[in-house]
């Protein structure tokens, strides 16, 4: 009988993954990740916020016995605040705009937690990520393609997956509904049925980014000037980390006309405002690629590609540079393209890879 460690957050999709695997015959271990220390979680408790709590363990316990299933707590929190969490400040003070699901996936979810499943003996971790991998005979390369309910499509975050990785991993809500998933919870009468999905960055639930950096680092982000894209002094901002490419409300500032961030410029400390038709670019350079259903890119490549998790696939073109960069060329221009997130590749509903736009 082959072994699976499944990944359970206390939500109804990594239950109902462990349901299904339980089912077809596996045998299921249920884990939770500690991913923040005991400080991070009275915080919370004392803020009213649901992150960290202790509810969502109690929850994944409590499907695993119900189950018949061990379930155990991995304390990784060490290794969330180093890559994950240190790494979104980080990125953040040097003017970039992270995606903590990537880094959290690369770092924690698929690695680490997939090589504490191989020392305790397990063949395969699973998830509740709605996405589908399977091995391709033709190209010899394990494949991740977009899954059935296409409005929950979660490869854009999983684009890092290697192909160890994908060999190691199982992914059994790729061809349900969301609303299959819910009822499959409900008649097998799991206390997190009715759960909602959670929408924040879990270790930033109020959504105050500048807040929780200063409070992490220290580190106080100093005022300087808004200018036009000619250069012109504009006004004040109020700390480069309180903005974000293509923002548009909150700027304090008042120029008779809707104004967008449209560039930060940590060294000299200002913040560019324009108008929305300077948010537009029709390229991109990205690096730290990770390529998933082919070996290399050697000649300009046809594909659609996402530079942010909500965006419908655009057609483009992307040739290799050298030096570990490539260069994504749309056929439209797109909008508030932004430094630190991801654009990642599609050929149809297979994941071609992706990596991180300069």
């Amino acid at each position: 009988m082959k072994k699976v460690m499944v990944g359970m957050s206390g939500g109804v999709d990594s239950s109902v993954a462990a349901l299904l695997l339980r089912d077809q015959g596996y045998e299921v271990m249920g884990v939770t990740l500690k991913l923040f220390g005991d400080e991070d979680i009275a915080q919370a408790e004392k803020e009213g916020k649901t992150c960290c709590a202790l509810n969502d363990v109690l929850d994944a316990r409590s499907v695993a016995y119900r189950l018949g299933f061990e379930h155990l707590v991995f304390n990784f929190k060490d290794h969330f605040r180093q890559y994950v969490m240190k790494q979104f400040s980080e990125a953040y003070l040097s003017g970039r705009t992270p995606n903590p699901c990537i880094e959290c996936n690369r770092h924690v979810k698929f690695d680490k937690m997939l090589r504490r499943a191989k020392e305790l003996g397990y063949d395969y971790i699973a998830t509740g990520h709605y996405a589908v991998n399977e091995y391709d005979e033709a190209s010899g390369r394990w494949l991740l393609k977009r899954p059935a309910d296409r409005s929950k499509d979660q490869t854009y975050v999983l684009y890092s997956l290697t192909q160890e990785q994908l060999s190691h991993t199982l992914f059994p809500l790729g061809g349900l509904e969301k609303s299959q998933v819910r009822k499959i919870a409900e008649e097998a009468g799991l206390v997190n049925s009715g759960k909602p999905d959670s929408q924040d960055i879990c270790f930033v639930p109020d959504g105050d980014y500048a807040g929780y950096i200063k409070r992490s680092t220290g580190t106080e982000c100093p005022e300087g000037d808004f200018i036009s894209t000619d250069g012109k002094v504009l006004g004040r901002h109020k700390g480069i980390i309180n903005y974000t490419i293509g923002q548009r409300k909150g700027l304090g500032i008042a120029l008779g006309k809707p104004a967008y961030v449209v560039k930060k410029d940590v060294s000299a400390n200002t913040v560019t405002i324009g108008d929305e038709s300077d948010l537009y670019t029709s390229s991109l350079i990205a690096d730290d690629f990770n390529l998933i259903s082919v070996p290399e890119i050697t000649a300009p490549m046809r594909v659609t590609a996402k530079t942010r998790y909500s965006q419908k696939e655009q057609a483009a073109v992307v040739s290799y540079l050298g030096g570990g960069e490539y260069l994504v060329e749309f056929d439209q221009p797109q909008r508030a393209v932004t430094s630190g997130q991801a654009v990642v590749l599609y050929d149809g509903d297979i994941v071609v890879g992706g990596g991180t736009i300069k």
